[in-house]
């Protein structure tokens, strides 16, 4: 079992607070994403768990141990790096060898000419052998073994990684940024490879990264981070139509939600939609939850700024009534025939809408007499 449980945790370089009081709990076999901007704290807490950083103040446990007092190799986890930190003058064989040779070989036994001819090292070397040839095979890496890092693509270095990983066995895998250094179309393929890998093994899964499409396809669920602050942790379906901050609304979804003030709002002459709550600032919606209408047919009114085409989508830019915000209308291209400088309403689909505080905290209470009001 390899359950994480993130207690407080709290983590601050000078006056800077980096991580602030963070509470997780990760289940066995789980793939989590932790999710957010550069410099919201993410890395700085995996590297916690690892044991590679000294939280100031709260608890990490594993499996319902704490492993505050453990070194790094003695929590049984894995770590792949953004830079995959492979040594480049030993071969792949041997990149992957090494945390094997290092647990399971003395001291003497790992000398260069010596070690050979010592007693037992044979048969920990055919082991090892063993296993790594396995791992290479499910990697499909297996003809690169005897290459050395610099003669490897960038995807080809990231499978090595990860195999160097895998042959420890470890019973939590995490992932800070692997793939940050690929090219668009080989993001795609690791994603896919990454996902198959953790159901093959079963073991916790800890991913980092600040790109949001990582984070939704690959995870059971994402947990989102903001300036050292876990926002919320939640399915990835969950955390696109059902938010609890603002925040997290407008990190997750491209294009971005489309948020409209409620002072804007009324300013512009439209009616609030039933069911406003009394303390709403901010009324957002998806773009794929607004309809293009006649001129003065919608709840809202504006003109096409521009239109960006992408084939399967029509993404319409437009310029509110009174030139002083934009919503982003998602359509299939036989839907809309809508044109730069072309004056439309916008039809808002009332279930779709989703309030929010002041405080960017959503409002869930319907308040009919408001509404009717």
């Amino acid at each position: 079992m390899a359950e994480i449980e993130l207690r407080d945790i709290e983590k601050s370089y000078g006056e800077t607070a980096i991580v602030k009081g963070v509470s997780l709990s990760i289940r066995d076999g789980e793939f989590l994403t932790l999710v957010g901007p550069s410099g919201c704290g993410k890395s700085t807490l995996l590297r916690i768990i690892a044991g590679l950083e000294a939280q100031n103040s709260g608890e990490v446990l594993v499996a319902g141990r704490c492993v505050d007092d453990k070194r790094p190799k003695e929590r049984d986890v894995a770590m792949v790096f953004q830079s995959y930190a492979l040594y480049p003058h030993l071969s792949v064989f041997d990149n992957l060898a090494l945390p094997l040779r290092t647990r399971r070989l003395s001291f003497a036994q790992r000398l260069p000419l010596v070690g050979r001819a010592l007693p037992g090292r044979g048969d920990v070397e055919k082991a090892i052998r063993a296993e790594i040839e396995q791992a290479a095979s499910m990697l499909d890496i297996a003809h690169l073994l005897r290459r050395k890092p610099g003669q490897l693509s960038g995807g080809q270095r990231q499978r090595v990684a990860l195999g160097r990983a895998m042959v420890r066995h470890p019973a939590v895998f995490l992932m800070d940024e692997p793939l940050s250094n690929l090219d668009a179309k080989l993001r795609v393929q690791m994603r896919a490879e990454i996902i198959a890998l953790h159901r093959r093994l079963g073991v916790t899964f800890v991913y980092v990264t600040h790109d949001q499409a990582e984070a939704m396809t690959m995870s059971d669920r994402v947990a989102v981070m903001m300036d050292g602050e876990l926002l919320q942790v939640d399915r990835p379906e969950r955390l696109y139509r059902d938010p609890e901050d603002l925040r997290v609304a407008e990190m997750i979804g491209s294009p971005k939600i489309n948020v409209v003030s409620r002072a804007h709002w009324v300013s512009l002459g439209a009616s609030l939609p039933a069911g406003i709550h009394r303390n709403t600032a901010h009324l957002a919606f998806r773009p794929e939850a607004v309809g293009i209408v006649a001129s003065g047919d919608g709840r809202l009114n504006g003109v096409v700024a521009s239109v960006e085409n992408l084939g399967s989508d029509i993404f319409l830019n437009v310029t509110l009534a009174d030139g002083q915000g934009t919503v982003v209308v998602r359509t299939h291209p036989d839907a809309s025939r809508s044109e730069a400088g072309r004056s439309v309403g916008l039809q808002i689909d009332p279930a779709c809408l989703l309030q929010f505080d002041g405080a960017g905290m959503r409002q869930r209470e319907v308040e009919r007499v408001e509404a009717a009001a």
